[in-house]
């Protein structure tokens, strides 16, 4: 596993980053410890999480990813060995207050994933998407206070707009305050939206880039090819966000593209999953794509061929996906 630094700051992570939101829905706490040791087994230092999962749980269930990120690292006693990412913003409760950036909700939410994960610190506190109803000022003073209280490392964003990034780096910047140092959107062969504005950004401002769903949620693992129907217990039955996955990725078209490129990959001995990471890896300014499972023998089955550097023609077929697909309004705001 090769290491690189996050953005322009000191921080080295692992060229992969472990995806969590599978801890405590569609994985148990014993399955969920056996994937965390496997990628540690793989050399993965980066783990990713947030407060509002497991994905497609509600409000009993929310948490529960932390936690179990938690009793492992208690088990293992290997905190200081890695970097551990986190975020807040959704809604954690019923109440008012209990979602969203404003300092009272940072301020609690932090505190309760430091609880949960049982740790003096978090790496990488990342709000988790914007919050129209707060001021980006009020948000980046309370983060702020959690750098200078030593209760957070690093801070970073997901799924902003370039103009959002930008106008909290000037807040930062004009106001001596922590400033975001990576940000996490959704990117893969099939949705290559943040091409246009959000990765010139990056490359400019010295910003990590963490993309989330490098396999298209599963998609581009091939598993959907001989028979196109929904199983129950994958991403795109979920409850609460299974629709997102189906609205994404779910169609025709989607199909018949993962089919070809399943095909043209498995005539060269690459599997499709292989192909896809190998893609979002050399584009330029891409830190570690988040990779996730549900099954530890997944994980292992993801990272078995990291080493994998696609020539010019497969890359030109990755490459033409995105131009056979029907353009789509932009809703890399909306949370995974």
């Amino acid at each position: 596993m090769q290491m690189t630094r996050l953005g322009r700051t000191g921080l080295h992570v692992s060229s992969i980053c472990l995806g969590t939101m599978t801890f405590g829905n569609q994985a148990d706490e014993a399955t969920s410890h056996a994937i965390l040791d496997t990628a540690v087994a793989h050399g993965i230092n980066f783990i990713d999480t947030a407060d509002v999962y497991p994905l497609g749980g509600d409000f009993s269930m929310v948490g529960r990813t932390e936690a179990y990120i938690g009793s492992w690292l208690k088990a293992r006693g290997n905190r200081h060995d890695l970097v551990l990412a986190t975020k807040c913003r959704g809604a954690m409760g019923a109440g008012a207050n209990d979602q969203g950036l404003s300092r009272r909700h940072i301020m609690a939410a932090c505190d309760a994933s430091l609880k949960r994960l049982g740790v003096d610190y978090i790496d990488l506190y990342q709000v988790h998407a914007p919050d129209p109803e707060t001021p980006i000022a009020e948000t980046l003073d309370a983060l702020n206070d959690l750098v200078r209280a030593g209760k957070v490392r690093y801070i970073g964003c997901s799924n902003f707009a370039a103009w959002q990034i930008m106008q909290a780096l000037w807040h930062s910047d004009q106001r001596h305050l922590a400033s975001f140092v990576s940000l996490q959107p959704r990117y893969n062969l099939l949705f290559r939206m943040i091409e246009d504005e959000i990765l010139p950004v990056a490359r400019e401002m010295g910003l990590g880039v963490i993309p989330y769903n490098p396999l298209a949620g599963g998609m581009l693992t091939g598993r959907y090819i001989e028979q196109r129907q929904l199983a129950q217990g994958t991403r795109f039955t979920l409850n609460n966000s299974g629709e997102l996955y189906r609205k994404r990725y779910w169609n025709d078209v989607v199909h018949d593209i993962v089919a070809d490129l399943h095909h043209y990959f498995a005539s060269r001995g690459i599997t499709l999953t292989h192909a896809a990471l190998a893609w979002v890896r050399a584009q330029p300014g891409i830190s570690a794509p988040i990779v996730g499972a549900s099954r530890p023998e997944q994980l292992a089955d993801s990272l078995a061929q990291l080493d994998l550097v696609l020539d010019e023609e497969a890359m030109h077929r990755c490459n033409e996906a995105w131009f056979e697909l029907p353009r789509e309004r932009d809703t890399s705001v909306a949370r995974r």
